[in-house]
This record gives structure tokens, sequence and C-alpha cells, in this order.
């Protein structure tokens, strides 16, 4: 057995996805060497390597995709072996052949079976020449005309999607329900898959309605040892790109796991399968059909080393090695359950939109049965230059039921302060008796649109307004207190002010406060009374409402109070009396919901629309967003032209409601200039 030397990895990636790659590498005892970005010059993961290569590039993901000076980096650093991860150059199969070439191990299939799965009608293809159901589908270039297009949809059937041949991660996927929208999504579909992969190719396929997505995972060496190492269910999905996954798949029969299993493992000798590679299928009722297959590591790879004890990335890096396989077909067996939430920079209640910032505190609880997989730390800048997602949370447990809700609440528990995320979706997803029952399918978040304004609930939000106009007031005015006393006293206890506060969904909340001791207070809010008081250490707030106390832990950034709680977290902001000019310009037009570039213009100054009619398209994160009117207006101002690049909130088109004779629609309902947007008197 001939073992290649691969003492020193070189991981050509970035995120939460390089610090889980080194922290496997250094357990084995590897060198390790990390590529950045600029905008990753300050990133946890760099940090964690033994030597860095910086690389710059047009773009801030170019340097990730730079095949060459990524293999010069690695000569350069004495690195042995490159381990792609996922994403960026991950399923590229010149790349890995480039690494070969280079005399570089390269961390995964040959490029040979990469190529072959690389394309989805050509694993289509190879899929049902191995036994396994496939959908029906056709395939699509640019050369063909509308005619060929409709002729193949008809053949295909409706509802079907609209996929790009070349993608991955959810992208370039467009349903069509009827013939009236097949043109217009087959262009965007082919535009979005030649922007994000270099390839417009596009296949039709059928489209189920309400399918499972259930993948299995294999694992083989160069010795011919093949297995699969059980199942995970990836169904809880937005966007067609994954929310949270589980292991093993619950709720199949013992056959249809098993003929899951089978295909998976039929397939991967068909083509010769080394190192780990997902096989991913839908299914409906105890029927099933090939997805496609990834030739590398998964994001959601820890549920399954969770439940079987193994270690992907040190499986793969042996293999790479030349060692053989140490898991053998009777070792797979399912020790409990795992559950992952991945947390993203995005809003929910925006149709999931990413969303920038810098991330101000990030903490979690630290128990038994739950592990983190992060790519952030506090201070850590979100841009729009990579995908979103922040971290990636798991609980195990014996049963799936105790693993879901430790999920649920350790991520209620969780501190992230900065700017919005999905945290409060995965908590309701989560809890919802659907998903605690099991009824979950890829059209789940559509069936449940409660979801998207997931939260806490009222009592805690509550407690958390009453805590974050606690300290606003014994913030406010330091002269308001007695010189000599601690913070917190007034000059009077029968001195009483009301502040308003406005929640994470906008609301008006008016509370009155009454100081009655250095550091405690009684509040009346929503006809309750509540007192609020420091806590020994002077840290947290508690609240206490009915009886029933809340410890808060309130944090001020800038203009807005982050309060936190076991039951989740809340961004509160002292009302502001008048409100911006810039956001009331933008509130009469339409805005860019995130930065990104202008791909086209739909209107021109002067023009009438409808509600729903499109403005403008963007393309931001290799994805096109369509702006369109808010509501029946006439077009005052178009502020932008193709190949603009917009920041987010940007105001690109003006509208006039006709109704009003030329003022916007906010305007006309705004109260006149100087006047208070709320009852409450000014704080002290």
């Amino acid at each position: 057995m001939s073992v290649r030397d691969i003492s020193a990895v070189l991981v050509a990636n970035r995120g939460e996805i390089a610090r889980r790659v080194l922290r496997t590498c250094h357990s084995m005892g590897l060198r390790t060497v990390a590529i950045h970005s600029d905008s990753d010059r300050d990133a946890p993961f760099v940090a964690e390597a033994d030597a860095v290569v910086a690389l710059r590039g047009a773009s801030a993901a170019q340097p990730y995709l730079d095949a060459e000076r990524i293999i010069d980096a690695a000569r350069r650093s004495g690195a042995r072996a490159v381990h792609p991860g996922y994403g960026f150059l991950s399923e590229d199969p010149a790349f890995a052949q480039a690494c070969v070439d280079a005399g570089l191990t390269w961390v995964g299939p040959p490029p040979s079976v990469m190529r072959a799965m690389a394309h989805k009608v050509e694993a289509k293809r190879i899929a049902a020449d191995a036994g396994v159901p496939v959908l029906p589908s056709k395939v699509l270039t640019s050369a063909d005309d509308d005619d060929a297009v409709r002729g193949a949809a008809q053949s295909v059937g409706y509802p079907l999607l609209v996929k790009a041949s070349a993608g991955g991660g959810g992208k370039g996927i467009r349903p069509v329900a009827t013939p009236d929208t097949l043109l217009d999504a087959v262009r965007a579909g082919t535009a979005e898959a030649a922007s994000a992969f270099g390839d417009g190719t596009v296949m039709l396929e059928r489209h189920l309605a309400a399918p499972r997505h259930v993948e299995v995972q294999l694992i083989g060496d160069i010795y011919g040892t093949l297995v699969h190492l059980l199942d995970r269910d990836c169904s809880l999905q937005r966007r067609h790109q994954k929310v949270v996954e589980e292991a093993p798949a619950p709720f199949l029969s013992g056959d249809l796991r098993s003929a899951l299993h089978d295909a998976a493992v039929g397939l991967g000798r068909t083509i010769g399968y080394t190192s780990a590679g997902t096989v991913e299928f839908l299914v409906e009722d105890d029927q099933f059909w090939f997805l496609e297959m990834n030739t590398r590591l998964q994001v959601e790879h820890p549920v399954t080393e969770e439940i079987l004890g193994v270690d992907l990335v040190r499986a793969q890096l042996e293999i790479a090695a030349g060692r053989p396989l140490t898991v053998r077909k009777e070792d797979v067996v399912a020790r409990g359950h795992a559950v992952e939430a991945r947390l993203y920079a995005e809003d929910p209640r925006a149709g999931f939109l990413p969303t920038t910032g810098r991330v101000l505190c990030w903490g979690h609880p630290s128990e038994p049965g739950l592990r983190y997989e992060d790519g952030v730390t506090a201070g850590s800048v979100v841009g729009l230059e990579y995908d979103p997602m922040l971290a990636k949370v798991v609980a195990t447990a014996g049963t799936r039921e105790e693993a879901v809700a430790r999920l649920a609440i350790a991520l209620r528990r969780s501190t992230i302060h900065g700017l919005p995320t999905n945290r409060a979706f995965l908590v309701a997803a989560l809890e919802d008796p659907d998903f605690v029952a099991g009824r979950v399918d890829t059209s789940f978040i559509e069936r449940h649109p409660h979801l998207l304004h997931g939260g806490v609930d009222d009592r805690t939000r509550r407690a958390h307004v009453l805590a974050a106009a606690f300290v606003t007031v014994r913030d406010a005015v330091p002269g308001r207190f007695i010189a000599i006393a601690p913070p917190g006293w007034r000059d009077g206890a029968e001195w009483a002010r009301t502040t308003t506060v406005v929640d994470d969904l906008g609301e008006d909340h008016a509370v009155t406060h009454r100081f009655e001791g250095a550091n405690t207070a009684v509040l009346w809010a929503g006809g309750k009374q509540a007192t609020a008081r420091l806590t020994a250490d002077g840290l947290d707030v508690a609240i206490e409402v009915d009886g029933i106390e809340v410890r808060c832990s309130v944090h001020r950034h800038g203009d807005s109070l982050w309060v936190d709680s076991g039951e989740g977290g809340s961004k509160l902001s002292p009302m502001v009396r008048h409100p911006n000019a810039r956001r009331r310009e933008a509130e009469g037009g339409a805005v860019a919901p995130m930065p990104g570039t202008i791909v086209s213009v739909h209107v021109r100054a002067g023009d009438t629309v409808a509600e729903g009619q499109v403005l403008v398209v963007m393309e931001a994160m290799k994805m096109l967003h369509t702006i369109t009117a808010p509501a029946a207006a006439a077009i005052a101002e178009v502020r932008v032209e193709v190949g603009d690049v917009v920041d987010a909130h940007a105001v690109v088109v003006v509208l006039h409601a006709p109704e009003t004779g030329g003022q916007s629609p906010q305007d006309a309902m705004d109260a006149p200039d100087g006047a208070s947007a709320s009852g409450a008197d000014d704080l002290p």
C-alpha cells in the first residue's frame, strides 16, 4: 500500500467550512495553509491556519475561484494536498485535474468522476442507465427558439422546473405552473445560469408539488470499498436551499430506506466513486427519483457524523492519502438522532433576502449534545460577497423529539446582535406541530407562512420592551440623578415619565416609569404594572409581571438596544421623533432590497404602472431580484441605469400616486412637520 504525503493541507475555501477542515487537520497533526481575499483578512479561519497566503481579485469571491493562483499558493507554501470544502471550486473537475497535474493530492473523488456528475443532464443519464428512477426532463440551449421551448415543456408536462444544468446549491431554479410564464422563466433562468455558473444551458424537469428531499451519504476508498453512511432529510428549504437537516431521515419505511441506500451505492459503484459524496433523491409516498449527486462534502455532514461517531473530513484525508476505509458496512448503525439548523444573515419577512452588517455579539450555550460550526465572531463584517450563512447549530439526542426541542432551545438562548437573522424563523419552524410530527416536505414554508413572522411570544416581548425602556430612561440624562447616589436614583420618588420604544416588528410601546430606588423602578405599559431591577451583578435587568420574573440582558449598540433572555432576543429602539429625510424619500418610491447591480429597467418617467408591475431587475449574490410597484402609481423619476451598482435601500424609481396630485403615498399620510409620531413625552 503506497501512502501519499499529505503532511501539509491547503484549504481552498473560507468561513465555517474552512474552520471545520482546519480543525480536523490539526487533530491529525497536519500542517495547514489558508488562502484569503482582502475582505477576509481578519476572518476567524485565517487566524487558525499555520500559514496564510493572501490572494487579491477583482471581486471578493474571485480569489476563491482562481485555480491558477490557488495552486501557486499551494506550491509556494509547501502544501502537499488541497481540500476544497464545498462551494467555490469544490465540484470543478478542471480545478481537481489541475491540482493533480501540479503534483498535489486532491482531497476528493477523481476528476473523471466529478466530470460525470458535474452537469445535471449527464448525471441523470448515468443514473437512469444504472437503474435509478429519474423524472421526465428536456435540455434547452440558447439556440432553441420559443416554439422549441414550448414543445419541450409540453413533452415534460406541467408543473415543471427550469433548472440550470451546471447549477447547485439551489441556485438557477425557477418553477413554472402554466405555459403563460414559461418563456419568461426560461429567459431568466438562462441568464441567471450564465451569470452564476458560466453556462446558460437549462433543463426542464417535471415538478413534484410537495416531495421530501432525502439524501444518502457515501464514502469509498481506492481499493473498491464503498459504503453508505445512512441518510438525511433536508426537506425544509427556502428558495430551493436547505435550512434544516436531520439524520437519519425520519418516517421512512424499511423497504424504502433500503431501496434508497441500494440505489445510491449502485450509482456510486457505476462511476467508481471514492471519497465522500452524496446522492440526493426526491421522495413521494413510497416512490423516489434521482435528483443529483454532490461530489464533495455536504454542508449538512455534521448530522451524519453525530449519529455515527465518524469524522468525514478525516475519512476524506485518509482516503486521499491512499489508506483503506476503516468504516465497514456492519458499523453503520445510527445512535440517536441529530438535527442541524443553518443560521443565516437574512430577513424571512422580506422573502429571506440577505442582510448585511457587523456582528456585534455572537454567543451560545455550550452544553452536551450541542455542536456549533460558525464562520463569524464578534466584530465580523457580513457583506453580500459570500453566502450569508453565519453558523450551523447541531443538536443530538436519543430521540428525534428531544433533538428538535434541544435545538430550538439552543437557538432561543443564543445571542446574535448587529444584523437581522433567521433565528426566530428557525425556532418557530422547529416548534411547529407539523415539523415536530414529521409532516415536512419541500413546500413546508409555503404552507406555513406564519413562520416568517416568528419571534418571541407576547409575554417575552413585553418583558424585553420593559427592560429596554428601563435602561433607556436610566441612562438618558445623568443630570437628573442625585450626584451622590448610584445610577438610577431620581430626585423625588413620585417623578414619572413616559417613553416610547419601537420593537422589531415596528410596533410602538409607551412605557411609564417611576424610579423607587437606586436600581429599581415601577413600570406601566399596556394596562399592566411591572417592576424592573438591576441584578446583583449589575449586568442584567429582572422584569417581573404578574409574579413571573424574566431575566434580560440588555446591550446598547448605537441607537439600538438588543435584549436577550432565555426565550429569545429582540432588537428595540427608542422612538425617533422626526423621521430621517432620506427614509421619507425612500418610502415614496421603490427601493433596492440589498446592494446589487441593475441588469434591466422596465419603466420611464411619465409611465403609469399597476400594482405588482416590474420596474427594475437587479442582480445580487448571483441571483436576479425583481423590484415591483407596491401600488398603482405614476413614474416620477427613474434614478438608475443598466450597469449601475446600488446600495441597499437606495431609491431606484420615484413613484407618485395619481390621486394625490404628485404627492407620494407616504407623504399623503404623514403628520405635519414637527408633529410627534406618538403621544409619549420626551425622554427626560
